[in-house]
């Protein structure tokens, strides 16, 4: 799906085209600095900017697991800033911003480590 390339009075890397691939449960997004990013569903779900992931405020944040298996049922466009996206376990409530979206994207790694740490500390699992 080509992005809307508008760019906004922040300079945040828009993005170019976005390809969501359902069977891999997979976003792929290409942004217009020359960078790609490849995002698991269940990496999304994890880091989902809504206030049932994140909370309203420091310390507020709620760990999300069991959901090694989730799938991205639709993606939406919220203005041209950002998207939605509707998991198939029902959750759509987080508005990911392209900012947010690039950054999640190149910190990937350090991210997903610290998500399987926090499980782990919490006795927690990916599996439902």
């Amino acid at each position: 799906m080509p992005a809307e390339n508008s760019s906004p009075a922040d300079g945040a890397p828009q993005p170019v085209e976005i390809r969501l691939k359902s069977i891999e449960k997979i976003l792929e997004i290409d942004f217009d600095d020359g960078r790609k990013f490849s995002y698991p569903a269940e990496f999304l779900r994890a880091e989902s900017p809504s206030a049932e992931n994140k909370g309203h405020g420091p310390g507020q944040e709620t760990l999300v697991g069991g959901r090694r298996h989730v799938g991205i049922l639709s993606i939406e466009p919220v203005g041209n800033y950002a998207i939605g996206i509707n998991f198939d376990d029902l959750h759509n409530t987080g508005i990911y911003s392209w900012r947010y979206l690039y950054e999640i994207g190149s910190r990937q790694d350090e991210l997903w480590q610290a998500y399987l740490e926090k499980l782990d500390a919490a006795r927690m699992s990916r599996d439902p």
